[in-house]
């Protein structure tokens, strides 16, 4: 598909014209685009994006693994989806775990050759796609692999146990090697966050430019009233969450904790909650609305590379009480839309609590802190830098040697 870039955000019938878009930038020029994606079967951040490059190219073919078509949103079925021969595999919808060793065959496998701009939207293979030699490959990386860089990390995550993570040792030992030569074909990378920047870096020695992935901040406003004596979770309920701290601190200072979510930690830490802590299970997007609205303050006790939920608590005015590493580090500004506590125990957490005063945070600077992040500045930013790309104007990310890349 060819596109020449428009000014209108929801495309032009493919044709989006760059000339005369000022927030996009000036450079009108002609060329193919395909979107790839990992897999199409459950929606979280990564179909966020997704969602917002398929605005801003609407008629992209999006290349993937798998797509449960009865499983995601109804509106897909318009979009022009080509998932590869792994979408045939049996039980692979809700156990694609057994398959790990097929994602770098199917995407390494799959030809893009036809097209001047490949778009991945990664956090897992879909980056070892092959394109042709004279064309640019963004990726947009939401991570690098988790259980190929970081295996411990995500192996706790999923619950696995230690004869797992043995036996694993040495196919991802293959698929760190298959993923740092994919890496080094990508062209250009764009990281989510410094946090995923720094990973880039390490994991696959190159260096990415920051645009920060979209947020849908117009669902969360301001109620324009007093907060309310609690403090609030909303998280599903998984161990590198760690809700526990979130619990274990409010049972230190006394005070009233909403945890918002499901998930399979709910009953250990129900067996660790006093009573002032309040398990309300799933919640609906207005429900979760309105608790961001009235809460005195939300509590992010993990490590993440991004994390949507606290600027949707910043635009519903309310500040954020952050471990302060990973991506919250981009999306929170001590003292004024929040704070940080700087080691990741009950204990430190329980000091901000305990001197924790919502009268010292503006809502309308919490919630113009988040705007910052909207989906409309992600399909401008991302928007001006494909331009850029496709123009020739924006140089390959370099290339760094290990000692360079720390």
């Amino acid at each position: 598909m060819t596109f020449l870039v428009s000014r209108s955000e929801e495309g032009n019938g493919g044709c989006i014209d760059f000339s005369i878009s000022p927030e996009w930038g000036y450079n009108p020029t002609m060329f193919s685009l395909a979107i790839v994606h990992d897999w199409l079967n459950q929606i979280g951040g990564a179909e966020d994006v997704l969602t917002q490059m398929r605005l801003m190219y609407p008629d992209a073919p999006i290349y993937t693994s798998i797509y449960a078509s009865d499983e995601m949103p109804a509106a897909m079925r318009a979009w022009n989806i080509r998932p590869n021969w792994m979408d045939k595999l049996p039980g692979i919808y809700h156990h694609h775990q057994p398959y790990l060793p097929l994602y770098p065959l199917a995407f390494g496998g799959l030809d893009l050759s036809d097209y001047d701009v490949v778009l991945s939207n990664k956090s897992g293979f879909c980056h070892g796609v092959r394109v042709r030699s004279d064309a640019y490959h963004i990726d947009y990386c939401l991570t690098p692999t988790r259980y190929v860089w970081m295996p411990d990390a995500y192996l706790q995550r999923e619950g696995f146990g230690k004869a797992v993570a043995w036996g694993m040792k040495p196919l991802v030992a293959w698929l760190r090697r298959w993923d740092y030569e994919a890496a080094q074909r990508v062209t250009h990378f764009v990281a989510i966050s410094t946090e995923v920047q720094q990973r880039i870096r390490r994991y696959y020695h190159r260096e990415s430019v920051v645009i920060y992935p979209p947020v849908d901040v117009h669902q969360f406003k301001p109620n324009h009233q007093p907060p309310e004596p609690f403090f609030l979770v909303l998280s599903r309920l998984i161990p590198y969450k760690r809700i526990d701290l979130a619990v274990r601190a409010c049972n230190q200072v006394g005070c009233r904790l909403v945890v918002a979510g499901s998930g399979r930690d709910r009953e250990a830490l129900e067996a660790i909650a006093g009573p002032n802590i309040e398990f309300r299970g799933y919640v609906s997007n207005a429900e979760a609305a309105d608790l961001m609205a009235r809460c005195q303050a939300f509590i992010f006790p993990g490590l993440e590379d991004f994390g949507i939920t606290p600027l949707q608590a910043q635009a519903a005015g309310r500040p954020v009480i952050a471990f302060g590493a990973g991506g919250a580090l981009d999306t929170v500004i001590p003292g004024v839309t929040g704070e940080f506590f700087a080691q990741q125990t009950a204990e430190a957490l329980a000091e901000i609590l305990a001197d924790f005063d919502p009268a010292r945070y503006d809502a309308a600077a919490c919630r113009a802190n988040a705007e910052r992040f909207s989906n409309e500045r992600f399909r401008r930013e991302l928007g001006a830098y494909v331009q850029r790309v496709a123009a020739g104007q924006e140089p390959p990310s370099p290339r760094l040697t290990p000692k360079d890349a720390g």
